[in-house]
């Protein structure tokens, strides 16, 4: 019987220098469901697009054999290839990688492509960059469209993009079935705090666009690197909104920062956020 929810785990909440065996089986080990992918803006993870077939293949069937897949897949190479940058060489390269992301996506199975919510990121947002953002996220979600793979809008840390309701707004404008959010909650609730608005009502925004949802934990002006229970985020209260929206895929967004005890870690990541989530089931 296929179980109420899908826990997946962040691919960097792991060494990088374990192959892909290793990195399933220590996912599955910890009771995770399967993985999400990484192609961040170093040229070694941009080089994963460039895989052969043969390579491809032979990560399916690691993830047959281990019995843990890779489903999701974060592309936040697109905060410096930005596809509102101003400059035509990185927006070019921006919108390679998100083509070439939706492929292989296509070829391993990975379901949900998240792209992050920038017009642009090391750059002034102005009215050109935003307007350049819509027209290569429209030609995205065409590509994804032709693919059958869904894009996802994470909610970010700056004022483009932090909120669901600001991405429902890109989500309205190209009216694709194939572009939708993949909220950060630890983000939201970020803003929550800055703005003084509800986590919740924001969420409740994107019912029916709402893909998955990422369970990070943050502070106050700090996005990343707090650990689990020492930060602000409410998990409790936005689990049970997102399940009473219907969203059954969450992923634990956290970092390996060189501890011998990170497989420890990722239990503790794990059996923390399933606690919250088999409540929902008995409720």
């Amino acid at each position: 019987m296929m179980k109420a929810y899908a826990l997946g785990l962040y691919e960097k909440a792991m060494p990088g220098d374990l192959s892909w065996r290793e990195r399933l089986l220590a996912a599955k080990e910890a009771g995770y469901d399967y993985v999400e992918l990484s192609i961040d803006d170093s040229e070694e993870k941009i080089g994963r697009l460039d895989m052969p077939k043969e390579d491809r293949l032979a990560l399916v069937r690691t993830m047959y054999e281990t019995g843990i897949p890779i489903r999701t897949m974060c592309v936040s190479a697109l905060t410096k290839y930005s596809m509102g940058n101003d400059k035509p060489e990185y927006e070019k390269r921006g919108m390679e990688i998100l083509e070439k992301s939706i492929r292989f996506a296509d070829d391993l199975g990975v379901r949900v492509v998240m792209i992050p919510g920038y017009d642009v990121y090391y750059e002034p947002s102005t009215l050109e960059t935003k307007r350049r953002y819509l027209k290569n996220l429209r030609a995205g979600a065409e590509m994804a469209e032709k693919a059958g793979v869904i894009l996802g809008l994470e909610t970010m840390e700056n004022e483009f993009m932090n909120t669901v309701e600001k991405a429902m707004k890109y989500v309205t404008l190209c009216g694709s079935n194939y572009l939708k959010i993949y909220p950060d909650l630890g983000n939201m609730t970020n803003a929550a705090v800055q703005y003084q608005t509800d986590v919740l009502e924001d969420m409740e925004l994107g019912r029916g666009n709402i893909t998955s949802l990422h369970l990070k934990e943050t502070l106050p002006g700090r996005y990343r690197e707090v650990p689990y229970g020492e930060g602000h985020v409410d998990f409790k209260a936005a689990i049970a909104k997102a399940w009473e929206m219907g969203i059954r895929r969450y992923v634990t967004e956290f970092w390996y920062k060189g501890s011998e005890n990170w497989k420890e870690d990722l239990h503790f990541a794990h059996d923390m956020m399933a606690g919250i989530l088999d409540q929902q089931i008995e409720k």
